[in-house]
């Protein structure tokens, strides 16, 4: 069996984990179990946040590396979870490469949630932060609102390939901006919670998350990118918001908190 193809195999369902917000120690855990399934000599990979290198020794003693680079990264826990069950799947039972082929393809061009779905229940998350914040039914209105407007820029920027900064930024600055007009018009009554509950869509909890696994299971590298990742989302959420708020101060006067 070539290894080339071997180790196609296993940097794609790496790509697929990593695009998809998978940690690092499982990239490449899965990829090992996958090499190791087609009964190569032996498998090592190192991958980072943007990046996949892997190399693997075949029964000839001729050693094979690859390299990927990772351009886009999103959330999808479903995918994660398929590749999971696949190289396990491997290590019970043996398939044909093609098989293990297509079944990788088929999970990467799974169609993911429509629009309408991401924006509607997007708009709810954001709702109901507010009500866990202490916001009354009308903020929640109003975060709904908000989350909606925030969610169809977020689409429509990331279409067009806009950096995850300045979506971030732009995301802050209409939470703020809607939340202050709805304030002025008697709307809203809790400003802060309002705001805070609708910003909670751009938190980067997943981010966060995965900072703390990988730096736990020593990898520090992916550890720190990420926390560096989450920290400038937050830079990013902080000076839209604010941005909007000195402006508003500087020509409308105070915000009515």
């Amino acid at each position: 069996m070539s290894t080339e193809k071997i180790i196609n195999l296993a940097s794609y369902a790496g790509k697929i984990l990593l695009q998809s917000g998978a940690e690092i120690y499982r990239v490449e855990e899965t990829m090992n179990k996958i090499c190791m399934s087609f009964n190569v000599q032996d498998a090592e990979s190192f991958v980072t946040p943007t990046g996949i290198i892997i190399s693997i020794t075949g029964k000839d003693g001729k050693i094979t590396s690859t390299i990927k680079r990772i351009q886009t990264r999103t959330v999808d826990l479903e995918k994660i979870s398929e590749v999971n069950d696949l190289s396990r799947l491997l290590q019970r039972k043996s398939l044909p490469l093609q098989e293990v082929e297509a079944k990788l393809k088929k999970i990467d061009n799974e169609k993911k949630h429509s629009d309408f779905f991401l924006i509607t229940f997007s708009a709810i998350a954001a709702g109901f932060f507010t009500l866990i914040f202490g916001g009354t039914f009308r903020d929640f209105s109003a975060a709904f609102l908000i989350g909606l407007l925030i969610k169809i820029f977020s689409i429509a920027l990331s279409r067009l390939n806009i950096n995850d900064f300045f979506l971030n930024l732009v995301g802050g600055a209409i939470a703020a901006l809607i939340a202050l007009i709805l304030k002025k018009l008697g709307f809203i009554i809790y400003l802060d919670k309002t705001i805070i509950g609708s910003i909670m869509l751009l938190v980067p909890g997943l981010a966060i998350t995965n900072a703390v696994r990988d730096t736990i299971a020593g990898d520090l590298v992916s550890g720190i990118s990420r926390a560096l990742e989450a920290f400038f989302i937050a830079v990013a959420i902080a000076a839209g918001t604010g941005l909007v708020f000195k402006i508003w101060i500087n020509f409308l006067g105070g915000t009515g908190l």
